[in-house]
């Protein structure tokens, strides 16, 4: 497991609100699209991120995380686990708090990059299982 409970709850709580979703479009098959529902539900601003740059769910769409004209808090990762790391590597180079890789993405090397540098990360885990699991 990627992850405590212990980082979960800290990512989900503590380290802001603005959500960056790489590889979320108006697809509404793609599992992002729901997760990225469920985050606005419960009070997370999400920002797509995707080549494309959709606004998806009200929100503006930019093609990369550099692109972003504001601070980013968590970003969560809906791209293959071979593209992956060099996301991480970006998120940390834009400044944000935490990284979250989806179910299914695994990247070990990203992982302890990420950690090193010194943002919090979740790995193989859906924030939208997780969030309701927290309660009050």
């Amino acid at each position: 497991m990627y992850g405590d409970s212990e980082t979960v709850r800290r990512i989900l709580t503590e380290s802001g609100d603005t959500w960056a979703i790489v590889g979320l479009s108006e697809n509404r098959d793609r599992a992002a699209y729901g997760v990225a529902r469920v985050l606005q539900r419960f009070g997370k601003r999400i920002v797509p991120v995707h080549p494309k740059a959709e606004t998806v769910h009200g929100e503006q769409g930019y093609r990369s995380l550099a692109e972003i004209p504001f601070p980013v808090d968590v970003v969560d990762v809906f791209v293959n686990s071979e593209l992956a790391g060099a996301v991480a590597d970006q998120a940390a180079a834009v400044g944000a708090k935490a990284v979250w890789f989806q179910l299914g993405v695994v990247d070990e090397d990203a992982y302890d990059r990420t950690l090193t540098a010194g943002l919090d990360m979740v790995m193989d885990r859906c924030p939208a299982i997780e969030i309701p699991l927290l309660g009050d």
